[in-house]
């Protein structure tokens, strides 16, 4: 005897099968969830393209909910009203701020809630009103803001176009009055210090060469320790007596200040006369026999009346005790017939060779 298999029995289960797992699927991820549920009225003032009923809800970009319904405001077709259901324990508050959100590639709506402190009352329905503009993208914010700035530009082409024509005239006289604009320019630099220094232009003191024959020559160890001088020598600039600055002197400067200058000079003007027993700087030399000390009391140019160059120093010979040996005052002046950099410099040269020979002469003497 055959057998007939309940084929209807067996048909008949996979079918409820399939619809409850369906079913679970659907009740799991969108309005059954895990937990209790609450229920939220939201109103949006505006178009919410793309949200369908399932889209989720986020607090704080958590997912807490789904969409369970979208409709029209019947009093105001521009307003949208959803309802969206989310867990119980999430913290809405009545001042929670709601928006629309576009996530992943193909911007799939979302709908955002965000913080609040201030509790509904209890019983109280709790409808949360999104901000203005809440469910545009950025394509339609930029099409709206892109309109707002055409139509502002409509309402002043005028002025505008009054605006770009006397732009024009304006870079036409500019063009004009290029020559007169790079001159004002050029003349402010030089009125504030600006654009690049001016070059100085140095200058060396001369060591005198025919200082006569040695026919005496130093007997001890002489020393020229680096001379002394009041503040106001103690410069590369030409002095000028009375005081001031002359322009053409702006760009002159001494090799050296000049205690240092004079000092070197003296040097090698000792070492023209007798290599063999010239004097060394102090720092050169240990414990010399005696040094000569020299105090510059003027070097500089005198323009009152005749103009000419005035050098005037004090020396003394001093031994290793300290006890002053000699003294003498040495001065002299040179005309100077134009008071400009090279004719003053050679002027310069002359006053110190006579300087040098005079200073030279005494010191072997008293040595």
């Amino acid at each position: 005897m055959e057998t007939r298999a309940p084929y209807v029995l067996i048909g008949s289960f996979v079918l409820a099968a399939i619809v409850a797992v369906f079913g679970f699927v659907y009740w799991l991820n969108n309005t059954g969830g895990i937990g209790p549920r609450t229920n939220y009225h939201v109103q949006f003032q505006g178009s919410v393209p793309g949200l369908l009923v399932g889209a989720g809800v986020l607090f704080n970009g958590i997912r807490v909910g789904e969409v369970t319904q979208l409709g029209l405001a019947p009093d105001n077709p521009r307003f949208v009203n959803a309802t969206i259901s989310v867990a119980a324990t999430t913290p809405v508050r009545t001042d929670t701020k709601v928006g629309l959100d576009f996530q992943g590639l193909t911007g799939v709506p979302v709908v955002t809630l965000e913080g609040g402190v201030i509790v509904a009352k209890s019983g109280e329905p709790l409808t949360l009103v999104a901000e203005p503009g809440a469910g545009q993208s950025m394509t339609q914010a930029a099409r709206d803001a892109l309109r707002r700035v055409d139509s502002v530009l409509e309402d002043n082409s005028g002025p505008l176009k009054d605006t770009i024509a006397n732009l024009k005239t304006f870079s036409e006289g500019l063009a004009r009055n290029t020559g007169k604009v790079d001159g004002i320019l050029a003349g402010l630099e030089k009125m504030t210090g600006g654009g690049t220094p001016a070059q100085k232009v140095t200058y060396d003191l001369r060591t005198p060469q025919n200082l006569g024959p040695a026919d005496k020559t130093l007997a001890a160890s002489l020393s020229i320790p680096e001379p002394t001088a009041v503040a106001m020598l103690q410069t590369q600039r030409m002095l000028f007596a009375p005081g001031g600055d002359n322009p053409g002197f702006a760009d002159f400067l001494w090799a050296d200040s000049i205690p240092k200058l004079v000092q070197a000079r003296l040097i090698d003007s000792f070492e023209n006369y007798d290599i063999a027993h010239a004097p060394l700087r102090a720092s050169d030399l240990g414990q010399a026999d005696y040094q000569l000390l020299v105090d510059i009391r003027r070097f500089r140019i005198a323009t009152e009346g005749e103009a000419r160059v005035e050098i005037g120093l004090s020396a003394r010979v001093v031994d290793k005790n300290g006890k002053v040996v000699a003294s003498r005052l040495v001065e002299t002046s040179e005309k100077l017939d134009k008071v400009e950099p090279v004719a003053a410099v050679a002027a310069f040269d002359r006053a110190f060779a006579r300087i040098a020979k005079e200073l030279i002469g005494w010191t072997v003497q008293a040595v």
